[in-house]
């Protein structure tokens, strides 16, 4: 018997290491999807410096990420059953709200606020998650995740009472337009459950998401007059960057790292987000770090993960 255990104990260390070996493009998957994500938003203050507004902007982006969220959307859906009615308009939905909304309300706020503190409101999404359930669903919350949610916002309030004295008021609505779209996307997450289950994550991302970059176009058409897209040629390369390595390849890169190692180890290594956007607006856009900021992203990080620990 002691022999036996001993001749099987290589094999199963051998393996072992290849499961870590084959982890690591996981790892790497998730964060590098986290870094593009957060470039997001240093593309959209640069872009602002050209004079462009939001709708503009988010035309731009939407229109360049379409064609390839479609190809996402047929791709996944290969030999799957035609979508119903219901398929349908659950889809326009979780477009609207996930992806439309979410994003037009998140460049807005960017206009007022830095990239800093936009990826430390953005991150709050898991906690509004959890304040979703509770209200809506009546799901218990245990004191650990509401201890989690104090750390969380105590930290964003810190950052949040920095820009306030040193930019002015207008912080404030850039900071509630910000978090209205953390609201919405976390709608999104909520209600989106049943659909991930039965479409499937891609093909109801890439559904979702053409159904939002419709939408975008649309408003533009009805909000702006044709000439307003005649736009800075900077305007149209920094949209090009961003709906390719900002918006669609990380979707799939964070989508193929949950394959891969799991959601849970993903949304621990996506904790590098709000440290990557500061960073790089550090460097690219001159904003200031501060000892603040750097409390507040702390506190923030630190009831992500409490959280993400308790749950």
């Amino acid at each position: 018997m002691r022999s036996s255990t001993i001749a099987a104990d290589p094999r199963a260390s051998a393996a072992a290491a290849a499961a870590r070996r084959g982890a690591w493009p996981g790892f790497l998957l998730a964060l590098f999807g986290s870094i593009a994500f957060s470039g997001k938003a240093i593309i959209v203050k640069l872009a602002y410096r050209y004079g462009v507004d939001a709708v503009t902007l988010i035309m731009y982006r939407m229109l360049i990420a379409l064609p390839m969220f479609a190809a996402l959307a047929w791709w996944a859906g290969r030999g799957k059953p035609p979508l119903t009615r219901r398929d349908w308009l659950l889809i326009g939905g979780l477009g609207f709200s996930g992806y439309y909304l979410a994003s037009f309300l998140d460049f807005a706020g960017l206009a007022y606020i830095s990239a800093g503190l936009e990826r430390l409101i953005l991150y709050l999404n898991p906690t509004i998650v959890l304040a979703l359930g509770f209200f809506l669903f009546k799901r218990r919350v245990s004191r650990g995740q509401v201890l989690a949610l104090a750390v969380s916002y105590c930290g964003v309030l810190v950052v949040f009472g920095r820009e306030v004295t040193s930019q002015g008021a207008h912080v404030a609505l850039g900071a509630a337009l910000v978090f209205a779209s953390a609201v919405s996307y976390a709608l999104y997450l909520v209600y989106s459950g049943e659909e991930v289950r039965r479409l499937g994550a891609l093909r109801l991302t890439g559904l979702a998401s053409s159904v939002a970059c419709a939408l975008c176009i649309l408003q533009f058409l009805v909000l702006r007059p044709l000439a307003a897209a005649h736009v800075a040629p900077e305007v149209v390369w920094l949209s090009v960057l961003n709906a390719t390595a900002c918006t669609v390849a990380p979707v799939l890169m964070v989508m193929m790292a949950i394959e891969r190692i799991g959601a849970a180890a993903a949304a621990q290594i996506g904790m590098v987000g709000p440290l990557s956007t500061i960073l790089m607006g550090v460097v690219i856009l001159g904003e200031p770090f501060t000892a603040l900021m750097a409390v507040g992203t702390a506190l923030v990080l630190a009831g992500i993960w409490l959280l993400t620990r308790r749950r």
